[in-house]
């Protein structure tokens, strides 16, 4: 046994971007991308990426290069996550809700050297490339666009040195695409949040995409030839990797420029939607929708990003949807715990469902371990539902680190072999893990990661505010919502400015998601003996507050 090595033979990369090839030959004639009155098979999506794929490495780019995209989910993106590694570089999905000073942050960190732009967020990114320094490289800039384009939207065409369907139709559609020369190279790289001192990336390795993939099919009990809606946007964590895993199963992806509560139930019936994912804000739109009739057939939903209410599982759950909770970071590329389901639970009354389901759960079988530990003693804590820890992790499908981050990256992923989340948690009797609060200070709002440190410093750039700091309210529909604790400079009073002054304030600062929805005036913010705020404080304060509705917020 001792003479039998690895060898050419058995040692190929792992990589998703294969699965495209086998999509092409087994699945070649059913439909991959619906977009409106568009649809692809997967042929001609193998086809159309193998010629953008080319396009790319024409312009001179190749293994290690970033190239970003800001895109809403249409197929333009979906085609990206597998054009942009088949030329060898590193795929960059950027969120398109951000404001131009986070995007030009990142552009210039990640030494992005192309971007894919969709029209709509045109004027965003030619403000953020002006705000370059004099002599920083610009990157060549793509315009994406589609039956909805109007030209009339962009700042300036000039910008943009080429098209999106141009560089498709001149490629060269026997392009022999780059597979990596090993599988820890780097596939993706994706911002955790959007703070300029020290915007983290996340670099993902072809290895990491390629296990995480696959343990979310089966975790998820996913069949071939799905039919997926995406209302969870492809910017995020690559749609949890169910861009690579929808060409696995042959599946057809309904792509959604924007949607609402009527637009995700006409697609359903439509199309015949059998599995979506989405953050638990999508689940408030779903259940809270007037006049909805229950599904004539199930609808699979698999929901994270903010623990979601039992009584809005309980809802959901009536209208024919079927819920699954997970948890999973940026750094882990998708969901490494799910809520698994027991037989014996179906017996259950709904309630007692709902209960069970809000929980994160256990371990997916793609991940090696997890683990909830003490701080103090380094061990892990009883399995009592009280006794709280860090959740810590190990496995394959771990990032390989944050971007020129080396003292971030050796934080959290430390010599004893774990990787620290930050996130604290308990462990059920039953080994069921439940997330109770975020060591990070990190507010999670419709699925959108919030820095309460970005928000702070915004509020602390108002002339008349003497200290800021930022937690997080319970939110009937976005889960929760930045709430901001402020005191004014000394001789100010609370009358020389009102709420709405400091929402609109931050509004013209911050991507809109994080704004504070809530201003609180206090005489002075609660302290230690050493003049730290008291974030624990301000918590159970807005806790006690209780939940509000800011719907409107979008």
């Amino acid at each position: 046994m001792d003479n039998l090595k690895p060898g050419a033979a058995n040692s190929s990369p792992l990589t998703p971007l294969g699965f495209l090839d086998r999509a092409a030959v087994v699945y070649g004639d059913c439909p991959s991308l619906v977009y409106n009155q568009t649809t692809y098979t997967w042929s001609q999506t193998h086809l159309r990426c193998l010629q953008l794929a080319s396009s790319i490495s024409n312009l001179g780019l190749g293994r290690g290069d970033v190239v970003s995209v800001i895109a809403p989910n249409i197929p333009a993106m979906y085609e990206l996550h597998f054009a942009i590694p088949m030329a060898g570089a590193v795929l960059n999905t950027i969120n398109t809700r951000l404001d131009a000073r986070t995007i030009s942050v990142m552009l210039r960190h990640s030494g992005s050297k192309l971007v894919f732009v969709d029209y709509q967020s045109a004027s965003v990114v030619s403000e953020a490339i002006s705000m370059f320094p004099p002599n920083f490289k610009v990157p060549v800039l793509v315009l994406i666009a589609d039956q909805e384009f109007e030209e009339s939207r962009l700042v300036s065409s000039a910008d943009f040195q080429l098209t999106y369907e141009v560089m498709v139709i001149k490629g060269d559609p026997e392009f022999k695409w780059v597979r990596p020369k090993s599988e820890w190279d780097p596939l993706t790289l994706n911002y955790t949040s959007g703070t300029t001192s020290a915007p983290k990336g996340v670099v993902q390795s072809h290895r990491g995409a390629f296990i995480i993939s696959f343990d979310s099919l089966v975790e998820w009990s996913v069949p071939k030839q799905p039919v997926y809606l995406w209302t969870l946007p492809m910017f995020h964590a690559n749609g949890w990797s169910f861009t690579w895993g929808m060409a696995a199963l042959g599946g057809t992806n309904i792509c959604l420029r924007k949607f609402d509560a009527h637009t995700i139930y006409s697609a359903i019936s439509r199309h015949g939607v059998t599995h979506m994912c989405s953050a638990p804000v999508v689940l408030n739109l779903l259940s809270n929708f007037a006049h909805v009739k229950p599904l004539s057939c199930p609808v699979q939903i698999l929901t994270a990003g903010a623990p979601p209410p039992a009584a809005v599982i309980l809802k959901t759950e009536s209208l024919g949807f079927i819920v699954t909770h997970g948890y999973g970071l940026t750094e882990t590329g998708g969901l490494i715990v799910s809520c698994a389901w027991k037989s014996k639970w179906n017996q259950l009354p709904a309630t007692e469902i709902a209960r069970l389901k809000a929980r994160q759960g256990v371990r997916t079988v793609g991940m090696t371990e997890v683990d909830v530990i003490d701080s103090e003693s380094g061990v892990s804590v009883k399995r009592d539902g009280t006794s709280l820890g860090e959740i810590v992790l190990r496995g394959g499908c771990l990032m390989l680190g944050y971007l020129k981050d080396p003292e971030a990256t050796s934080k959290c992923m430390t010599k004893d072999g774990w990787f620290y989340t930050g996130d604290v948690g308990v462990v059920h009797p039953d080994g069921y893990l439940e997330i109770k609060d975020r060591s990070k200070d990190v507010i999670i709002s419709g699925g959108e990661n919030v820095s309460s440190v970005e928000v702070e410093s915004v509020l602390y750039m108002h002339p008349l505010i003497n200290e800021a700091s930022v937690v997080a309210r319970p939110d009937e529909f976005w889960g929760e919502t930045p709430c901001a604790f402020v005191s004014l400079h000394q001789g100010r009073n609370k009358g020389e400015v009102k709420e709405s002054e400091i929402i609109e304030y931050c509004r013209s600062k911050l991507a809109h998601y994080m704004v504070p929805k809530t201003v609180v005036f206090m005489e002075e913010l609660p302290k230690t003996a050493t003049g730290k705020i008291q974030k624990f404080v301000l918590r159970e304060i807005a806790k006690k507050m209780g939940s509000i509705n800011s719907r409107s917020r979008m």
